[in-house]
């Protein structure tokens, strides 16, 4: 086992309405519980003006900023809270670049992207301190989100093993 457990952490993910309107939902989702993470919530909704806006304010002061919130605002989204070890560097690399054109095949925007403006699906900058937290609390009330232990977490994590045969010594 390695000397330190990883971070278990949530992530904010949001299929945009590209990917909503291409039926791309249950593929994305797929993905990620393929990989060993846990859905925590899941919200699908149409934003409003004042969330998109917030949402998207880092980006206020560029000149693609009006567009981008028109974009968000023209359709439903499907956002959504996902758990795991290091769940935000796991899925920005699934993920793939913001532009599809560099993101690599098998990412989500390199199979699914084909355009900057039209990029299927936003997930949380995990260099970007605190926007984890910050995206979660737009889009979700604490009682929205649920944990609990996926079944076959300990084929995924060698820590939880290690910890339960630990547990289980004491007894």
């Amino acid at each position: 086992m390695s000397e330190e457990t990883p971070t278990h952490e949530r992530t904010f993910v949001m299929v945009k309405p590209d990917g909503v309107q291409r039926g791309l939902i249950g593929e994305i989702v797929n993905r990620f519980e393929d990989r060993g993470l846990t859905l925590v919530g899941g919200k699908f909704s149409r934003l409003d003006t004042e969330t998109a806006r917030d949402h998207y304010g880092e980006h206020e002061e560029k000149p693609f900023f009006d567009e981008l919130v028109s974009f968000i605002t023209a359709g439903p989204v499907f956002a959504m809270v996902w758990e795991g070890a290091d769940a935000t560097r796991q899925v920005r690399s699934m993920v793939g670049e913001t532009d599809p054109a560099e993101s690599a095949p098998g990412t989500i925007r390199g199979d699914y992207g084909l355009d900057l403006g039209r990029n299927v699906i936003h997930a949380s900058d995990h260099e970007d301190e605190g926007a984890n937290e910050r995206e979660i609390k737009l889009f979700f009330d604490e009682s929205e989100l649920y944990t609990y232990e996926r079944i076959d977490d300990p084929w995924l994590y060698e820590w939880i093993v290690t910890t339960l045969t630990w547990f289980n010594s004491l007894r």
